[in-house]
């Protein structure tokens, strides 16, 4: 008698731990029950044939999202961010602790985060902690909460809710996390480094030097050697965007060092030579630098020195991201990227001659893997059934006014990207399908492995 599932998926190119091979996926109880030749004798409760040219492959893990709810859903909220995810093939975001009000710097502040999203998820939601200078000493309630590490700025967020670590402060929150294995996540520019250069103004290259790559490496240079003098401590580089940094990155990993390091896609797709002046939706802290800057950060991605890229989905009103009318010291900073982050990123790997796997390792397994979701990142039995049906030929330019997140505002409006989620499937259930977002919400909210 044929094995039966509640799902099966078939397509010619399924993206296997190995490669890309033709297979049959056997899905039950939301997990991968079963791997199998292409025209397996299976029998499933939904079936699903792939037309050629479009693969399966397992859904990205976005590490880096500000979902702004509760206080500033007007920016961004629960349904509208995980709608976007799921178009775009994400299937687990982890939301950052700010710009939501309150942050989430505490246990209860949690609760209320947790509250609000678990009606809406579209995808799976975990979430990080904040390390602001009221929450240190308190760090072990929140890490027993079920976050998945700490967030801290040492230069000023630009809310007043989540202030800045001094260099003091940066060394103590490590000391303390490394008492219980915590993580800490690092917004790396020096504040010295900023108020040498402030900018007001449309100039984009003015507004570069405003934030120099003096002001990362500085920030980072801080935290390799806040880590070497908190033993068992485990930090992490977020958006990294000076290429100045990578030898100082490099030589701490030589070391033995625990730190871990990312980019974002706008780093790697845009550039400051093709952003004209006034053109705040460009407008990110750290900023997009030059190109040669961007093909170093290609080349550390693909060497490792880069540990993976996560879309820093960072979005605002269309009146906060163009204020002051090309005005890059009035405009708010940040891109909004979630649903084209994996599709930006394959787009612009696959001009360089990368694969698909590659842009997978660094999108989907080693995201997963950074915040310890042995559960996703790669299709293997017993991995959740996190699946995206993706035509990586397809070509199309981006209407922001068609993204699915709250408000029409993107860096990428009018880019030409290639690659399509045809259909995304969290938990072995449809998710969208087309673009089209199934009326029943079927993400989960996820936390930190147990100790």
């Amino acid at each position: 008698m044929p094995e039966r599932f509640d799902l099966v998926i078939r397509a010619h190119a399924v993206h296997l731990p190995d490669g890309p091979a033709a297979a049959a996926i056997g899905v039950r109880d939301g997990r991968i029950a079963a791997i199998g030749a292409v025209d397996a004798d299976w029998e499933a409760d939904a079936a699903e044939a792939l037309a050629p040219g479009v693969h399966l492959i397992p859904g990205i893990v976005d590490t880096h999202v500000h979902v702004n709810e509760p206080g500033r859903t007007d920016w961004e909220g629960f349904a509208t961010a995980t709608a976007a995810a799921a178009v775009g093939g994400v299937t687990t975001i982890i939301d950052m602790p700010l710009n939501s009000i309150p942050p989430t710097t505490t246990p209860d502040a949690l609760t209320g985060k947790r509250a609000v999203a678990a009606p809406q998820a579209a995808v799976d939601v975990g979430f990080w902690g904040g390390a602001i200078p009221s929450s240190l000493g308190h760090l072990r309630e929140l890490h027993d909460a079920g976050v998945f590490g700490f967030k801290a700025f040492l230069s000023p967020s630009g809310v007043d809710e989540f202030p800045h670590l001094s260099t003091e402060q940066l060394g103590a929150a490590l000391a303390e996390l490394a008492d219980f294995g915590g993580l800490l996540i690092v917004h790396a520019e020096d504040p010295a480094s900023l108020d040498d250069a402030a900018v007001d103004g449309g100039d984009y290259d003015a507004f570069v030097a405003s934030r120099p790559d003096a002001a990362e490496t500085t920030a980072i240079e801080h935290v390799i050697a806040a880590l070497r003098d908190a033993p068992g401590a485990r930090a992490h580089i977020l958006h990294l965007s000076s290429a100045e940094a990578l030898p100082a990155i490099r030589a701490a990993k030589t070391e033995g060092l625990a730190l871990t390091v990312e980019t974002c896609p706008h780093y790697l797709v845009f550039d400051a030579e093709h952003i004209a002046d006034g053109a705040t939706g460009f407008k990110c802290c750290p900023p997009i630098r030059s190109e040669s800057n961007r093909d170093r950060l290609w080349a550390a991605l693909a060497d490792g020195t880069i540990d993976f890229v996560a879309s820093d989905h960072s979005p605002a009103t269309a009146e906060l991201k163009f204020a002051g009318d090309g005005d890059f010291g009035v405009a708010w900073g940040g891109i909004s990227g979630l649903q084209l982050a994996f599709t930006a990123v394959w787009t612009e790997a696959a001009r360089r001659g990368f694969s698909l796997d590659d842009v997978l390792g660094w999108m989907s397994a080693s995201t997963a893997d950074f915040v310890g979701l042995a559960d996703r990142g790669a299709l293997r039995i017993g991995a959740r059934a996190d699946l995206v049906a993706y035509d990586p030929e397809q070509a199309w330019t981006v209407d922001v006014a068609q993204l699915r997140h709250r408000n029409p505002v993107s860096a990428y409006d009018g880019a030409r990207l290639t690659g399509v989620a045809t259909a995304t499937w969290v938990g072995g259930r449809i998710a969208q399908r087309d673009g089209v977002v199934a009326t029943e919400r079927v993400g989960s909210l996820i936390a930190r492995a147990a100790d």
